[in-house]
């Protein structure tokens, strides 16, 4: 078990006799870095958020509900008695005409079992094409969070792995010094005065 002092805060910049030029350049590189990384994760994290929260913002806006009528029967069958049920949905082919005129055709969930013509509700954007639904403002927040975190995680690895290849470096320089010292002053020690 090794003994251990107490811990000393900023250790890196305090004084010692034996502090080397490179580890004082240490030191400021890892200072650096890790400001480095606070700064750019923030950066990224906070654009990436920012853009992501807009573009479903501006998806709320554009995006609009039409009423689309089946082309076809949807496939299944209705409830006992009479009513379609709600709990099984099938995809059906449905046709609906957009703002500008334009026919369009594509696939919905609809219930089972229903009828040619039955009216459905499909999103669509300014140019008429199928869309999802747009997600709500709470969603769309919940969303921009988790990829803007991402984007800044992944931003974040960039000055840390730079850093690490640095002190990587100054590490092996730090070695090949005391290589070069210890070829110098070793064989001194074997010999005795006399």
């Amino acid at each position: 078990m090794a003994l251990r002092g107490p811990k000393v805060w900023l250790w890196r910049w305090r004084r010692n006799p034996l502090k080397r030029r490179g580890d004082r350049v240490e030191a400021w590189v890892v200072l650096g870095v890790w400001m480095l990384t606070v700064f750019v994760a923030l950066l990224a994290g906070t654009t990436v958020s920012r853009s992501v929260e807009d573009g479903l913002a501006r998806e709320r806006v554009e995006w609009r509900p039409l009423v689309a009528r089946l082309a076809e029967r949807a496939p299944g069958a209705a409830s006992e008695n009479g009513h379609v049920s709600r709990a099984e949905t099938v995809w059906a082919t449905a046709r609906w005409t957009a703002a500008d005129g334009s026919e369009h055709s594509g696939q919905l969930r609809v219930p089972a079992g229903s009828a040619v013509g039955a009216p459905v509700t499909v999103w669509t954007d300014s140019e008429g094409r199928q869309v999802t639904r747009p997600v709500t403002e709470s969603q769309a927040r919940v969303r921009a969070s988790l990829i803007g975190g991402a984007a800044g995680l992944c931003a974040a690895a960039v000055p840390l792995v730079a850093g690490r290849a640095l002190r990587g470096r100054l590490e092996r320089r730090r070695i090949d010094q005391w290589d070069a010292e210890w070829a110098r002053f070793g064989p001194m020690w074997g010999r005795t005065t006399g």
